[in-house]
Formats: structure tokens, sequence, C-alpha cells
């Protein structure tokens, strides 16, 4: 019956287990076949004109199917169809923020493959299908996070290399404040309280301390770009990145924060419009995020013009490893230098270097942790070094002045990577339909360098 089908599609283990352990229940050979079978004899009767064994037969027919069963079975198949391509295969994204302008622009939709790094198999097997982490309109998570299966990743068709841009789930979303505007890590908002200042919504959850915790496939999705990879030393310099001590190369749209102040009030807002330079890129009153080019533009359009790259002051309790004590200097803009963990690299654990590699140890690797007297207790023991499980990456975003990466929360653990960004299959401007429609990015490519 359309019971028994719903079952053994939407919750094939509860369907299949009991079968399986059955002693009246038995195989009876393909339905498939006994279908054609049965209707065959249909047909025969209707052919020999037997209207007794033809309608004898008609009201015998377990196969014959209502409109609203027949909608109902279309709509299921293609439901968990499209749930299994999505799981498995292929994901469409959406580009939120403008972290990754002018590469990947606000109102960018994505198809990114979960197949080139590695088919990761599902953790969270309660949930909604279609939907990620949360339900539209009313709110609340849409998956229970027991029962759960572990980690286990196929093979990949290609590495993860240096400015390749990548899919992930959000290393420290764990335990989340979420707001109608974003969310908010428990840790973020105790290192920062003035967050709530722009979100009273944060303000009470803080209060409740009503924060939301989610396992890794249920974090959130960022995209960034992968500019180290595991075993490499990163270091920025003035805002330039270096890789084991060699200038990294740039993307080509590569954006920072300019402080405007133009001296012409009737400056040429239609060659900035045909630049990418719109309000979307203010930043309040003060400026503008730009690429070096369109930096060179405001100076063309208005000579007197003063445009200047904003400089980032020091924030080491903000920026990751948030240890002011020992890596003071740190800025956005100056950072490092910082080793990226390679899976069997064997570190010396010391108080200087530990505030690194805490949250690897005691999260993102399962270990019990802990600090007591001076010591590191790994698992009930005291260490005075520590060997890596698996590989690590660097994201950052190419606005480098308007992207939340791995200098504010760390590295990115292999077993968070979802996929590769394959192509844009549509774009609106700014993210909305009513703005227009970006044609000349539709079915570009996604890995724009």
């Amino acid at each position: 019956g359309f019971l028994d089908s719903f079952i053994s599609v939407a919750l094939t283990p509860f369907s299949f287990f009991p079968l399986a352990f059955s002693n009246k229940d038995s195989y009876q050979g393909p339905i498939l076949v006994q279908e054609d079978d049965f209707f065959q004899k249909l047909q025969e009767a209707k052919e020999k004109g037997d209207k007794v064994g033809y309608n004898r037969l008609q009201r015998q027919n377990k196969y014959r199917k209502s409109w609203i069963r027949e909608w109902s079975e279309s709509i299921i198949f293609a439901v968990f169809a499209a749930a299994f391509i999505r799981m498995f295969l292929i994901e469409a994204y959406v580009i939120p923020t403008p972290s990754m302008e002018g590469s990947l622009l606000v109102g960018d939709f994505l198809f990114v493959s979960k197949a080139h790094y590695g088919i990761r198999t599902p953790q969270t097997v309660a949930m909604i299908p279609l939907l990620h982490n949360r339900i539209p309109l009313i709110g609340g998570e849409s998956y229970l996070e027991k029962p759960s299966l572990p980690y286990y990743r196929l093979g990949a068709l290609e590495t993860i290399d240096n400015n390749d841009p990548i899919v992930f789930n959000w290393p420290v979303g764990d335990s989340v404040y979420v707001t109608a505007k974003r969310p908010y890590t428990v840790n973020q908002v105790n290192r920062n309280p003035a967050f709530a200042n722009g979100d009273r919504e944060l303000k009470r959850q803080m209060k409740k301390k009503d924060f939301i915790t989610r396992p890794i496939d249920k974090k959130d999705h960022y995209i960034k770009r992968c500019i180290a990879k595991a075993g490499d030393e990163l270091e920025i310099k003035d805002g330039q990145v270096y890789i084991n001590g060699v200038e990294a190369k740039n993307p080509s749209q590569m954006q920072f924060l300019y402080g405007v102040k133009f001296s012409n009030p009737n400056i040429n807002k239609k060659r900035m419009e045909k630049a990418g330079i719109t309000d979307a890129d203010k930043y309040g009153g003060y400026g503008y995020f730009l690429t070096n080019e369109q930096a060179a533009l405001l100076k063309e359009l208005d000579p007197n013009a003063v445009v200047q790259k904003h400089p980032h002051q020091k924030e080491p309790r903000l920026l990751f490893p948030h240890d002011p004590k020992n890596f003071p200097n740190w800025s956005v803009d100056n950072y490092g230098p910082i080793n990226i963990p390679k899976a069997g690299e064997t570190v010396k654990l010391s108080a200087e270097n530990i505030a690194l590699y805490r949250r690897v140890i005691n999260v993102y690797e399962n270990n019990d942790y802990e600090e007591r007297d001076g010591q590191f207790i790994i698992n009930g023991k005291p260490q005075q070094e520590y060997t890596f499980k698996q590989d690590y990456y660097w994201a950052m975003g190419d606005n480098r002045h308007n992207s939340e990466d791995s200098r504010a929360w760390g590295f990115v653990p292999h077993d968070h990577i979802v996929g590769k960004p394959l192509f844009i299959w549509f774009s609106t401007k700014d993210g909305s339909i009513f703005n227009g429609i970006r044609w000349n990015r539709i079915f570009s490519g996604a890995d724009k360098f």
C-alpha cells in the first residue's frame, strides 16, 4: 500500500530491518514482474470479451492508484531524488555576503560539487529534506542531532590547492546564537559583547544563554579562498600574503577598504557603476571597498579626491588565536607567521603556542583535553607534544577588509570541507531580483582568480 511504499522510501531502516528478521514475511519476487503479469491477464480478458473475468480482476487490482496517490508518489520520489543529489553530488548555494567580492558577488548562485574533494557521508540522519539547518519562516533547527553516524569521506577526485575557492562548514559554528541578522558564536560574543549593542535579539539570547549546538554537517556554510594548505607557513605583511616566505599571487579582483573624500560633488556616477563601484560597496560615510584599479579610477575621476587604503590597527583579542599576551602585534594586514597543521605532523606544546592548537586538540580531533598545573592533559595523560590526525587549511575572502575568515576563527579542518564551486548558474544585482539580473555572469566559472 501507499503507507508501506512511503515508509520504504522515507524511513528505509525502519522498514527493511524488521523485514530482515521477520519469520512471517517472505520475498515473492520483483513487484514489476507481478504487475506486468496481472495487467497481461487483464488485457487478455478484455480481448476475449470475458466481462466476468475482467471485472473480477479489476476488483482484485492491488496495483491501481488514485490520482492523489500518483501525484503523492511522484512528489515524494522527486523530493528524495533531489535530496540524494544534494546530499552526495551537487548542491546549489547563493553568496549572501560581500566577503569574496569582487571575484564572487552578493547574489551569485553557485553549483557546488561534493565529489571533487571526496563525498562526505551524512552524519545527521534525522532531518527535513532539502533544508540545511533552519526552518524558513517559523524558525528552529531542521534536524535532530541524534541518531548520528560517524564521519567518513570517500576518495577525492582532486586535492585542494592554494587559491582554490572552497565551501566548508563554519569551523567555530558548533555553539551559536542565531538571530534574524546573523549567527554569532558563543565565544565570539563573550570576547566582544559589543555585538549585542546592534542586535537586540542577540542581547536577549545572551541573557538567557539561549544558544544552539550543531554537529559538523549542520554548521553554516562558508565560501572562501584556500590561501594556505596543510604544512604551509603563512604570513601577512602590509596586506600582502606570503606562503613559505614567498609572496603569494593575489586575486585580480582583491579588495581593500579605502577612505574616500571627494572634492567634486558631481563625480561621474555612471563611470563608477560601470567599473563596479556601487552603494553596496560603501562603508558608511567613510569610503568604499575597492580593488586597486577602482581606487585608481576614483583618483582619475576626481584628481583632488583623497583615496587612501585604511590602516588597520592591532586587534590581537579579536583575531585568532585570541591571545594578546603571546601574539600582541597581529592585525588583519599584519598577521603571523603561522604554520598550518598537517596530518601526521608533530608539534611541541608550550604556554606560548597552545592558543593556536587548543581547539584543534579538544574539538576538531575529539580528545579529552585540559590544562592543569601548567601541564597539557590529553586523554588523561600529560603531554609535551601533539601529532595532528587530519589536514587543515587557511581560508580568506578576496575582500580582505570585509571578510570574517581564518584570521578571525582559525583553521579549517579537512572534515569540514563540503565541496568545490563549479559555476554560477544565476546572478542578481546586490542579491535582489528587483535590482536586475547580471546576465554576463550566468554560466560563468566560479573559480575566478
